[in-house]
């Protein structure tokens, strides 16, 4: 098949019906986020971006793009949680990249921040024969550990590696366990409430797949890590709906897409009907043990660093 410009076609956007060749590719994937970020100012003219980055093909693309695009000043936040190789390599990648781009970057480890690693944590429950979920330790202690750093480097934004598939399958699992306040927080500005110990998180890829990152990455020859799945990843709710997404996805282009779309507009409907017609700015609390923010007296990453401590 042949692009519209006549060349010969490398992609196919099924739910559009259009056939893209390479040049034509990049410019729409370049667009396609620009356009996220502008409609919804994602990224204003003084703003500090901090980007979590992974080493893998959404966070190397997310630096690469805002790099090339865009004068703000931008660094780049790399986590070793602690999983051997899987996490080596792909630190190895997103040191290259940042080389590469010349931007400024940190690595910080779960073992140097809270004394343990997800290897250091699963075989703590195995050993008292407790089912380990690595994951929900993952999920928390990243987010402590970007949000700290990135304040503390004075980043006005927090830039994440969210693409359709991700937003979509968090939706869809919102509605499953019924979590109103998870579902309330998606979007391309996740969270509902704005804070000077909180930095806003963006996410310039929601309108992007997976196949599309990976497809533009290798066109533009980023260095990402070509991850298999993470040895602790379980068969969990995510996976399943993912499964599932995919499944309908093939059968049915634009599905995802959909989802998204019909979400942000009951999100969008559900604020303004809670009186949240903007990011509402508030007093949090602080946490007991760390000090850092929290809608409790300890926050989730110190219960956790305590649990595992009375197991260890």
């Amino acid at each position: 098949m042949l692009c519209n410009c006549g060349r010969k076609a490398i992609y196919e956007k099924r739910n559009e019906g259009k056939y893209y060749c390479e040049k034509c590719f990049t410019k729409f994937v370049e667009k396609n986020i620009k356009r996220v970020i502008g409609k919804n100012k994602l990224v204003e003219k003084d703003d500090i971006i901090a980007v979590g980055l992974s080493g893998g093909k959404d966070s190397s693309l997310l630096l690469y793009i805002l790099k090339k695009f865009f004068k703000n000043k931008i660094f780049a936040i790399m986590i070793d949680e602690g999983i051997g190789e899987y996490r080596k390599k792909s630190i190895e990648k997103g040191i290259i990249l940042c080389k590469t781009l010349n931007v400024e970057y940190n690595i910080i480890s779960f073992k140097e921040y809270f004394g343990f690693g997800i290897s250091d944590i699963v075989k703590i429950f195995n050993k008292k024969g407790i089912r380990a979920k690595p994951c929900t330790f993952c999920g928390v202690w990243r987010r402590y550990i970007l949000n700290k750093e990135a304040r503390k480097r004075g980043a006005t934004k927090l830039a994440i590696g969210i693409n359709i598939d991700d937003e979509a399958e968090s939706a869809i699992m919102n509605f499953i366990r019924g979590d109103t306040e998870k579902f309330l927080k998606l979007g391309p500005i996740p969270g509902l409430i704005k804070s000077k110990y909180l930095v806003q998180r963006i996410k310039p890829l929601i309108n992007l797949s997976s196949e599309e990152i990976t497809l533009y990455d290798k066109i533009n020859k980023i260095p990402f890590y070509h991850k298999k799945k993470c040895p602790y990843a379980f068969d969990s709710v995510r996976l399943t709906v993912r499964k599932i997404l995919k499944e309908l996805e093939e059968k049915y282009p634009g599905t995802k897409y959909q989802i998204i779309s019909f979400s942000e507009k009951i999100r969008k409907a559900a604020l303004k009907g809670l009186g949240y017609t903007e990011t509402k700015s508030i007093e949090i609390n602080k946490c007991r043990i760390c000090k850092e923010p929290t809608s409790k007296e300890i926050c989730k990453a110190c219960e956790l660093l305590e649990r595992i401590k009375n197991l260890d």
